[in-house]
């Protein structure tokens, strides 16, 4: 006979599952904390022993350091049944991290860790005293699994870029920002075929670009900014076809922006500032759809922004030549921009009126045009001089000024004059009448009543209209006088 589970018996079931599963629970951590291999284990704690420092002692401090006492920057996964460190992340990135010593080196034990797929420094090799460089061989232990290698914010870490990273055939991440590194750009780089980032920014790195980073078509960002990198722009870098930011502001970059950079049409951030381009904007620009941040300023490019189709750049967000050498007006087709969020055209040789349908931009928050020979009135709505405020730059234009009337507003472009009345008074022409009319005679005109009809009229016109007719008449009798005489 069926027995019917009770109430009163549901505690003591509860305690006997709780009790089973507790023993499971501490068999299978004992079973997956135990194999890690032995070498694995020595490896990582004579690494990690190497970057933070002597007194770190891994096998008492942590046991299980892919179990139950994990290290903080190091994760792992298990092949064919037991533990491999798969990341490590040296340098105080979150809390507990692993903080360097003060003198720091490479162990030889780093290239051990063979099934490593991530590994990053930062903020580790800070110490000028001590400076260190990157070892230039063994990476090839690391060539079958790494994926991402990065090196941030290392001040003391100098030399150069090994030439060993372009054999990490793996390698879709690499990124060495602010270090203190100061060769050429390894050209075998360009054979890291999965590579979808990299980024060199912010080193002492000299020498040309090298063309083999062109064939990088896997390449989504690649930032060499804040380099001393000179020579050209490299004619292969029209083969970077997946490219969605280019940034290799400041450099000493120079010659032409070469029209292959039009085939890059997926490309969102073109950052070409503070180098030496010149030749003028090349047409190919215009057929980047895609993109929405365009800087190319403080650049001697020279050329003329009227022939310039902007309006096929209809993503653009933010607009930035400043600086240029530019030459001729504003183009009406910058207005068509209609996303757009920050122009800037300031400290070029732009002349001509402004179109007041810049104003009507609906998220522009900055205009930035003092420092060329803009001329004519600004027409703006008091609503745009409020909402721009200091952010709209029309200063250091001489000949460009503001409706009067805005002054009793108190929303008025900083730095610009008001627009004056016309210069040429009724009262001044008629004196040039005088002059005329002074030629019919026989010259012998009397200065002292050339002088003094001159004041009458002054303080006649000076009275309003009603005295003209009176003047004209007092003219006519002295003309005639002066003729009988």
């Amino acid at each position: 006979m069926m027995k019917v589970f009770t109430a009163s018996r549901f505690p003591i079931v509860l305690l006997f599952i709780l009790h089973w599963s507790f023993g499971c629970y501490g068999q299978g951590a004992d079973s997956i904390a135990a194999p890690m291999e032995k070498a694995e284990q020595i490896a990582l704690y004579s690494t990690i022993q190497s970057f933070v420092g002597k007194w770190w002692n891994g096998s008492d401090l942590y046991p299980d350091p892919c179990g139950w006492t994990p290290i903080q920057g190091v994760s792992c996964d298990l092949f064919n049944g037991l533990w491999y460190v798969t990341s490590l992340n040296i340098g105080p990135v979150h809390d507990n991290s692993l903080n360097c010593a003060e003198k720091v080196e490479f162990s030889p034990h780093l290239f051990a860790l063979k099934h490593l797929k991530s590994l990053s420094f930062s903020n580790c090799f800070v110490s000028l005293n001590h400076l260190i460089s990157i070892p230039t061989d063994k990476w090839e232990a690391l060539a079958e699994n790494l994926e991402s290698l990065e090196f941030r914010f290392n001040p003391g870490l100098v030399g150069q870029i090994p030439a060993a990273f372009g054999g990490l055939k793996r390698l879709q991440s690499l990124v060495m920002i602010e270090n203190g590194l100061n060769s050429e750009i390894p050209s075998n780089l360009g054979s890291l075929l999965n590579l979808k980032r990299l980024v060199l920014s912010q080193n002492r790195l000299t020498g040309k670009i090298p063309d083999s980073l062109g064939g990088l078509s896997e390449l989504l960002i690649l930032d060499l900014s804040r380099n001393l990198l000179s020579g050209p722009l490299p004619y292969t870098f029209g083969g970077l076809v997946s490219l969605l930011k280019l940034d290799l502001s400041s450099n000493l970059l120079e010659g032409i922006i070469q029209g292959e950079i039009g085939n890059l049409k997926n490309l969102t951030l073109l950052d070409l500032s503070h180098n030496k381009f010149s030749g003028g904007l090349t047409e190919s620009l215009q057929e980047m759809s895609s993109l929405e941040e365009l800087v190319l300023s403080n650049n001697p490019l020279g050329g003329d922004l009227v022939r310039f189709n902007w309006q096929n750049l209809k993503g653009l967000m933010v607009l930035d030549l400043s600086n240029m050498n530019l030459t001729g007006g504003i183009p009406e087709s910058i207005s068509e921009l209609k996303g757009l969020r920050f122009l800037g055209l300031n400290d070029n040789n732009l002349a001509g009126e402004i179109q007041p349908r810049i104003g009507d931009l609906a998220n522009i928050s900055a205009i930035y045009l003092n420092g060329n020979n803009l001329t004519g009135e600004l027409k703006f709505s008091e609503w745009f001089y409020g909402k721009m405020g200091r952010r709209f730059g029309a200063w250091n234009n001489a000949n460009l000024c503001y409706p009067v009337e805005l002054m009793s507003t108190g929303h008025v472009p900083n730095g610009v004059k008001p627009c004056q009345q016309e210069a040429t008074t009724l009262h001044e022409n008629i004196i040039i009448d005088l002059d005329e009319n002074s030629k019919l005679g026989n010259g012998n005109w009397n200065h002292d009543s050339h002088s003094t009809v001159s004041l009458a009229i002054s303080s006649f016109a000076s009275n309003g209209l009603c005295y003209i007719f009176l003047v004209e008449i007092f003219m006519m009798v002295l003309v005639l006088d002066f003729s009988l005489s």
